[in-house]
């Protein structure tokens, strides 16, 4: 029983998250008052607040909530219908949005969308998603986010699916390995066949000269049949659904070649005699079909390993966490499977392991690689109360510490999710692609057309059948899209896999693509701008005596969580300065803390604490705070007895790269708007120093939202960066939100972009990343269009009226391949993108 209580023991109930995000005072100070913000004290007790449903639990008729990322199991099955996103009547579902008659909220609609990204049947943290695992997906969405059950080759588009990682983690993907044996066997037959036809213009197989036409067609056999049928079938699919696309061409050309050798190898004698050879051979095209399905195999086996690659990206990513971890029950060690761990757990991490669910370290310190987070190859010092995540390499030292989030709520889950989202989704500019496939391809197959008339009326007499027949084969195979197709997806996924190595997450490509349209940015401060807690900036004393200043304020401090305590006590202890024992300690709510110290009493704290115990503070010592607060510090007084000792300063400290991004973002053009919850003049001091003139302080988050708003009503494309739970209205509205990693898991998912380290300058970097992305894809659809353009009328023959030169189906199909390894080698150019600002 000793064991199972400590299992499923609670938090601290500074560190306890309600599921509505509702709060209420345990002692019911303000009767049923309720607050919406976690780690708050009541204004009358000073306790910490707890979760309402801590509350509601003690009715026996209670039913356990819910939250919008654990939905009940029954709503997968209910696509299409409303629940309140504060679950008043727990399951209950609505058929339209009438409101919640509970709460009056508007009712969120339950979408195959939100039931994906919901863990609702308590899977392995490690699985990305029960209902999609194994299973396969078209990259370019042709049908939405259609699955299927096998890799059947999309009926819109053809191309390859794509495997979701399997339900135990494994993400081999057979259609790789089935590619590349399907190219090896083309290959081997290939070979042969090109040199029995081609090479006869070198060497003459006169010995072969009865049967060579047979052998040719008996190598091709396997090469249409096996390797290259799935190729013909989804030509056949797209003809039948109407959906044109690349296949069509392939399948189109090939057959046309075959049939026609098929012909006129089982009747010669309906070739007139005039079209035959020099050496009155006849024309046979088997070459030409084995070739050009070898080559597309090719294409398609290029594809595939790119796509493997964005898998193996996501497998790594998931072997990341380690299986197991070393929990400590009554103080001892007990080794158990990650899936058993639990919130507030305490675990021992040992030199060189994976740290295995997100925490703080709560006895011990380290040092920790948490290169695979922030890309920096140094390692980070670690001591009590540090945090540290999933996935991250401990140093050479022992540690405790307590998981704090586990499963699918620590930062590696966050990752993989957002990485494997990213990989899939498209952008814009892919659908504009998509659009110039549909009407290119019906192009092509009339320019082919066209082409066979022509020639069919003006070609050579007595050639003008097997002439018009070649060149509008070699139209149809030039012509082939797969360059097209590749363009943009190829961009996309090497840009996203380069933003992430920088430290830059992308949830979705469209924000990738649009970052560089970005022209205004409204910034969060704390914590975007600042570091987010205050640090000890000053001790005055009036007896110049700093050190018992900062010794009797350690003294009162030690056991406090507040944030200036804790800048008081890590002050304390880069100065080697031990703590006094203290007695009859006491908060006092709004004013500050006071304690007996060494037989006499202490106060710490704002003015009215002072005056409130008749303590005067020297007018000169009062101007000088003064002067500390005009330049937005805030100030806590230090007294001993009825004796004024000094006072202590603290402040935000602006990040040091705060400057120099704020720099390059206007020089990059970007208006930039300070908007922030604290006073007046903290935001002055703030804007003044980083050089940002537009700003507005004590800003609510509907505030955030409102300016958001406006400036797009304006025509403004408008990212916004923040790193809190007030920010994510902000965040999402914006056509961009980027979340600082450092903030709240609600800010980073409301956000497109999250930047990992926290740092403004990632702002610039995604906005640099995004300008390359987008000429790279302007790049790839040049070398894709340029063969076509180029290509076509060459193929048509508009070369052979002047130069008698003709373009071969095989060296058409060469060509069309050549503009694939084109795109997908231009592609491969971002990854040597310097970001660096």
């Amino acid at each position: 029983m000793e064991n199972e209580s400590h299992h499923h023991k609670k938090p601290n109930p500074s560190e306890r998250i309600s599921p509505s995000s509702v709060y209420y005072c345990p002692m019911e100070c303000e009767g049923e008052k309720v607050y919406f913000q976690p780690g708050k004290r009541c204004s009358v007790c000073n306790m910490f607040l707890v979760p309402i449903e801590e509350k509601l639990e003690k009715d026996p008729n209670y039913i356990p909530q819910f939250s919008s990322t654990h939905l009940p199991d029954n709503y997968k099955y209910n696509i299409g219908k409303y629940y309140c996103p504060m679950f008043c009547e727990s399951k209950k579902l609505y058929d339209s949005n009438i409101g919640c008659p509970v709460c009056h909220m508007h009712l969120e609609e339950i979408t195959e969308e939100l039931v994906r990204s919901n863990n609702t049947d308590g899977e392995n943290p490690k699985i990305l998603n029960s209902e999609t695992a194994g299973k396969y997906y078209c990259p370019m969405f042709c049908e939405g986010d259609k699955l299927y059950e096998s890799n059947v080759g999309c009926p819109v588009c053809g191309m390859d699916l794509v495997k979701h990682p399997d339900k135990n983690g494994d993400n081999s993907d057979d259609t790789y390995h089935i590619l590349k044996r399907k190219l090896l066997i083309s290959l081997a037959f290939t070979i042969p066949v090109f040199l029995l036809s081609m090479g006869g213009m070198l060497i003459k197989f006169s010995f072969l000269k009865e049967i060579q036409g047979w052998i040719e067609l008996i190598l091709t056999l396997p090469v249409l049949f096996y390797s290259g049928w799935f190729l013909m079938q989804r030509g056949w699919v797209s003809f039948k659904t109407w959906n044109l696309n690349m296949f069509s061409l392939i399948a189109l050309g090939v057959s046309a070649a075959f049939i026609f050798s098929i012909v006129v190898l089982l009747f010669p004698s309906l070739i007139p005699h005039h079209i035959l050879g020099h050496n009155h051979e006849i024309p046979l095209y088997f070459e030409a079909v084995c070739v050009i399905l070898t080559l597309v195999i090719l294409g398609q086996l290029m594809e595939a390993l790119a796509h493997k690659k964005t898998g193996n990206a996501i497998k790594n990513l998931m072997s990341l966490s380690p299986d197991q971890a070393n929990l400590i029950i009554n103080n001892e060690e007990k080794k158990v499977p990650l899936s058993e761990i639990k919130i507030g757990d305490l675990l021992k991490v040992k030199p060189g392991e994976k740290i295995p669910v997100d925490g703080k370290i709560i006895e011990g310190n380290s040092v920790i690689d948490e290169s695979m987070i922030t890309g920096e190859p140094i390692p980070v010092e670690k001591n009590a109360d540090s945090k540290v995540s999933a996935g991250t390499i401990n140093g050479n030292q022992v540690f405790i510490m307590k998981a704090e989030k586990v499963g699918d709520e620590t930062l590696l889950a966050k990752i993989i999710k957002m990485v494997n989202n990213a990989s899939r989704s498209r952008a814009p500019i892919q659908k504009l692609t998509d659009k110039v496939s549909k009407i290119f391809v019906p192009i092509v197959i009339l320019v082919s057309v066209t082409t066979f008339i022509l020639w069919q009326i003006f070609g050579p007499e007595n050639q003008k059948t097997l002439f018009a027949f070649v060149n509008a084969v070699s139209v149809l195979i030039v012509a082939c899209p797969c360059a097209l197709g590749l363009a943009t997806p190829m961009s996309l996924m090497v840009g996203i896999g380069k933003g992430a190595k920088s430290g830059i997450l992308i949830k979705n490509a469209e924000a990738l693509e649009q970052m560089n349209k970005v022209n205004v940015l409204i910034t969060d401060k704390t914590g975007t701008l600042t570091e987010g807690k205050p640090s000890l900036k000053h001790i005055e004393s009036i007896n110049d005596d700093p050190n018992l200043i900062l010794k009797l304020a350690y003294s009162l401090n030690q056991n406090s969580e507040h944030p200036l305590s804790n800048a008081i006590i890590k002050k304390a202890k880069s100065e080697n300065i031990s703590a006094e024992k203290v007695i009859d300690f006491e908060n006092i709510s709004g004013k500050g803390v006071k304690a007996t110290i060494n037989g006499k009493m202490v106060f710490l704290g704002n003015e009215n604490l002072l005056s409130s115990n008749q303590i005067s503070i020297p007018e000169n010592l009062k101007a000088k705070a003064n002067e500390f607060q005009n330049q937005a510090h805030t100030i806590s007084f230090l007294a001993q007895k009825n004796e004024v000792l000094g006072f202590m300063s603290f402040t935000d400290d602006i990040k040091e790269s705060s400057k120099k991004a704020v720099k390059n973002l206007l020089n990059d053009g970007i208006e930039i708007i300070m908007m922030t919850g604290d006073n007046e003049n903290t935001a002055q001091a703030v804007a003044k120093e980083l050089g940002i003139k537009k700003f507005k302080a004590k800003c609510l988050p509907e505030d955030k939202l409102n300016a958001v708003k406006k400036l797009q009503n304006e025509g403004m494309i408008v990212a916004m960066t923040g790193d809190g739970i007030n920010d994510s209205p902000a965040l999402a509205q914006a056509n961009i939100g980027i979340a600082m990693g450092t903030g709240t898991d609600i800010a980073i998912e409301s956000a497109e972009i999250t930047l990992l380290k926290g740092d403004l300058l990632g702002v610039s970097e995604a906005k640099l990343l995004s300008k390359k992305l987008l000429k790279n894809i302007k790049e790839n659809l040049f070398f894709a269009f340029v063969y076509n353009v180029l290509g076509i009328p060459i193929a048509a023959g508009l070369l052979y009226p002047f130069f008698g030169i003709l373009l071969s189906p095989m060296i058409a199909a060469a060509a069309m391949s050549a503009s694939s390894l084109s795109v997908i080698l231009n592609s491969l150019r971002l990854n040597s993108v310097n970001l660096k600002i």
